[in-house]
């Protein structure tokens, strides 16, 4: 089995601003895993929040060599790996993404088939309107009107402001991801203030080290809290479930394809509400998730729908909805963009 990897800047279409940062671009890395002339991709993205960065993960890499044994099974490239990965969750989905994509082409058949999961999705994702200039809202709401729901990001001194400027846009149903931006005392008041607004839930109002405050605010929040940087993995799901009312999954924090089957019936055991999400991502990503789509309650998969160099073709939207792609594996193919960048 031969492993490439090629870096590549994705572009935002517009300023992606959250609580904490704002971006004009990520510097992601495809990683190739090519065995009998078949090719497996996966995506890394990696998050300075979770303490990774692009330059690290380059780093690893290079630290691989360029052949690798012959794996059939995932658990036993994930043994592999993990010495050279150590813990770098956006390189060991990457991986894995690469390696089911792989296995799936091998034995003619798209992922979410291999996992026992339907292909139809039922539920629509949201769209993200960031934080930025506010003279551009117009301008983003009208980019999103093919879709249901609009997820605001919050979490600065404009939040009213922000939640304003969309009321008097539309009244389509929001989600809000304050992004660790508020205090319990801001929290308590935004969510009651955003009780009339046609407010679905709210991701994680509240600092992930402030977890033992999340419960006081479930107890007097109108709306439904959503964990998300309190929650990377299945091992974090059972402490959640007295302070959220749901956990959002992203590729990108939990470590690869086959930890989000564990999650989503950890979290259903737990009494919690599934999200599938991403970070800002290309269609690698996008589509790897879109796999587990039909067991979720909510989607938020709208990562490269929000940049404007996408290199592969994948999951498609339509009326809001994820749609999968036919073919094996993840189903993805290369486009112009990426043809151009020279991208396998």
């Amino acid at each position: 089995m031969e492993l490439t990897f090629t870096p590549y800047r994705i572009e935002c279409t517009h300023p992606f601003g959250i609580s904490r940062s704002t971006h004009n671009h990520y510097d992601i890395i495809y990683i190739y895993l090519e065995s009998d002339g078949t090719v497996g991709r996966g995506e890394a993205a990696p998050s300075n929040r979770y303490g990774e960065t692009f330059s690290d993960c380059i780093e690893i890499l290079n630290t691989f060599p360029s052949t690798l044994p012959d794996f059939e099974q995932i658990q036993d490239l994930k043994n592999y790996i993990n010495p050279y990965t150590n813990g770098v969750r956006s390189l060991d989905t990457a991986f894995s993404m690469a390696m089911f994509d792989l296995l799936g082409k091998h034995s003619n058949q798209p992922v979410h088939k291999m996992l026992g999961f339907e292909k139809d999705i039922t539920q629509p994702t949201s769209y993200t309107i960031a934080i930025g200039d506010l003279k551009l809202m117009h301008k983003k709401i009208k980019e999103a009107d093919d879709y249901k729901i609009l997820k605001i990001k919050l979490g600065s001194e404009k939040d009213k402001e922000i939640v304003g400027k969309i009321r008097e846009e539309t009244d389509k149903l929001i989600r809000v991801d304050a992004n660790e931006g508020w205090t319990l005392d801001v929290a308590k008041s935004m969510c009651n203030w955003l009780e009339d607004k046609n407010v679905e839930l709210i991701e994680q109002p509240l600092k992930a080290v402030e977890l033992h405050l999340m419960k006081e605010l479930k107890q007097a929040s109108p709306i439904p809290l959503i964990a998300d940087e309190n929650c990377l993995n299945s091992d974090d799901i059972p402490q959640l479930a007295d302070s959220f009312h749901g956990i959002n999954i992203k590729l990108m924090k939990c470590g690869g394809c086959e930890e989000v089957p564990k999650m989503i019936r950890c979290a259903n055991d737990s009494g919690l509400k599934v999200m599938l999400g991403c970070m800002v991502e290309s269609s690698v990503g996008i589509t790897a998730m879109s796999q587990f789509a039909s067991q979720a309650d909510f989607l938020d998969l709208d990562g490269h729908l929000l940049i404007n160099n996408d290199p592969y073709d994948g999951a498609k939207i339509r009326n809001g909805h994820p749609v999968l792609p036919d073919g094996n594996g993840l189903g993805l193919t290369l486009n112009s963009n990426g043809k151009e960048a020279g991208l396998t």
